[in-house]
Parts: structure tokens; sequence; C-alpha cells
């Protein structure tokens, strides 16, 4: 989740447009998923959630297609705001994009197919986060239905994230919307958000929270020096009592802080590693609803910009007590 507060240089580009009002701010294509001869199940991450995602909002009848804002696919020129153009060239390899996936069979396809069947939908997830950042600034919340690629960086992909995103969103921000020069990232994926850690690194406009399992991947800790505020999970809670706990709840409670505040906020819908998880992200979103934290009317004028500490004492200190021990 990215709460943005408090943005610069115009520029023009495809990502940022005219939104109709009877829209709602919640970005999607259908593009976003990943299907390619079976190769997908290879990997643990179900690449079809976001599609079943807004299967489960339409079924609850929350959205219907022309209430959806439709994502468009990341240029060169926009991922170049953030990525490097060596790192770029190397997506251009199968056996890297194989790696970054964690898909070994990858290495053995041509790049063309690489590029339209893996790399396309990623691209599109990213323009979609890109133009959910305007959006949320623009409507006070926004939520892409995919993106979250918070293990890629500038220079460096990994852990089924080839596209940081993230970082992206909120450069796109600080870089093209007036108003705009800080930001929050509350990262609450179960691992933690090392791309992002390492793009922010030396920029005191950013505060992140990272909420992650220390014993699994990455491991990093280089970039865990750019963490603001660290809650890291020990073994022993279980699935079922954390996703009582930490993902319906702890949506919740991040909106509820933010929208409070009049703080414009960002969702990404991050890791899918569950069967379950679709379905999870869908009543999460369904709640918020329910709450009246999300509704389709623009955001009243003036938004408040309070100090970024102050919102997160408040929400942390919630975050603290759903069994993030």
């Amino acid at each position: 989740m990215l709460p943005f507060i408090s943005a610069m240089k115009p520029h023009r580009t495809e990502l940022y447009q005219d939104v109709p009002s009877t829209c709602w701010p919640i970005v999607y294509s259908p593009d976003y998923n990943i299907t390619f001869m079976g190769l997908e199940k290879l990997h643990p991450f179900d690449a079809g959630k976001w599609g079943k995602v807004i299967d489960f909002l339409k079924e609850e009848k929350l959205v219907v297609d022309d209430l959806i804002v439709q994502a468009r696919e990341a240029t060169e020129d926009d991922l170049l705001v953030v990525h490097t153009r060596r790192y770029l060239n190397k997506l251009k390899w199968s056996f890297v994009v194989a790696t970054i996936t964690e898909i070994p069979p990858v290495l053995f396809l041509p790049n063309f197919l690489v590029q339209r069947k893996v790399l396309k939908p990623l691209r599109t997830q990213t323009g979609g986060t890109i133009m959910a950042g305007k959006l949320a600034v623009d409507r006070g919340w926004a939520i892409n239905v995919g993106g979250g690629f918070h293990h890629c960086s500038s220079d460096k992909g990994g852990g089924f994230c080839a596209y940081a995103d993230i970082t992206l969103a909120i450069k796109f921000l600080f870089e093209r919307v007036q108003g705009v020069s800080k930001a929050t990232i509350i990262d609450l994926d179960a691992h933690q958000g090392n791309g992002h850690e390492r793009d922010f690194m030396d920029d005191s406009r950013v505060y992140i929270m990272d909420a992650y399992n220390r014993y699994i991947y990455p491991g990093d800790g280089f970039a865990k020096r750019a963490i603001k505020r660290k809650v890291e999970l020990e073994w022993g809670t279980e699935d079922t009592e954390y996703l009582q706990k930490g993902i319906v709840k702890r949506d919740e409670v991040v909106f509820k802080a933010a929208r409070s505040r009049r703080i414009p906020i960002l969702m990404v819908t991050s890791g899918g590693y569950q069967k379950r998880t679709a379905r999870i992200i869908a009543d999460s979103i369904l709640n918020l609803h329910n709450l009246g934290l999300i509704d389709k009317e623009l955001a009243t004028s003036g938004v408040e910009n309070p100090k970024v500490e102050q919102m997160l004492r408040n929400s942390v200190a919630d975050l603290s007590k759903l069994s993030l021990q």
C-alpha cells in the first residue's frame, strides 16, 4: 500500500489520462493475466489471480467492465524513468527472465514469445500502478488490481518481479504532478520489499514501513537499511490466524488512517502464492467499500498534508496489534 503525500515537473505520458467520473478509481486489464501453455503453473504464484479478483467483485456487483479504468502498458520511455537501459536490455534474454520469474522452461523460449506472454502482462500491470498513482491524487484513493513488484529495483529483478512499479509510480508523481513531494510505502506482503528499499535508500522524501517474515526470501540485509519502521515476523504465526487478522483487517486499518486524514492512498495487490489469495483480496476491497472507505465520488478539494510520521505512529500502533508479533 502506498499512501501518497504532498509532487514537480510536468511531462507528457500516455499513462496519465483523464478518467470519466463515472469510473471507479480501480485499474485493471485482462492483459494482466499470464497464460502460456501451462508454463505459468510451474511457479507457485497464481498468475491468473488478478482476473479472479475482478470476477469476484463482479459477482458481488461492485463493478462492471465499463466502470473499471483500463490499464495501459508502460512503454520503454516510461520504464526508463527508473530503470537503466542496461537492465531493460537484459530482459531481452530469455534466461534472465527465466531467472527473475523462477520458471526454468522460459529459458528455452524465443524472447519474442517471452516478451509477449510474460513481460507484456507485467508491463501492463506496471502501467496500471503508475496510472493508479495519479488517480489516487485526483480521487483520494485508487486500487491497481495488480502490481506490487516490490523485489525489483532500477537495475535488478527477482522474485517474479521484472519491473519496479512501486518506484515508478512514486517517481512519476514526484516529477509530473504538482504538489507531491513526499510518499510513504506501507509494505505488508509477507516478503521484504527489497526492490523499492534499494531504490529509495538515500531518498529522504520516502518513508518505508515493511512488515515481513524475516526468515524467508529475500533476506536483503543491505536493503533493510532503508526501512524506517521494520516489523519482522517470527516463525509460529499460522496461516489461518494471519489471514484472519492480517489481510482484510490490516487493509482496513491503513485505509482508515489515510482517509481520515485525507491522505491520497494507492493499493497494489502484490503477492499471490495461495489459491484463495484472489478471494481474500476481493473480500478486502468489498470490506473497504462496505465501511465507506472507498467510493466512486471524487475526493474533496484541498487535501491536507499532515506529517508522515504522525500518520505512521497511529497506523503502525494498530498494525502491530494484528498479530504481527
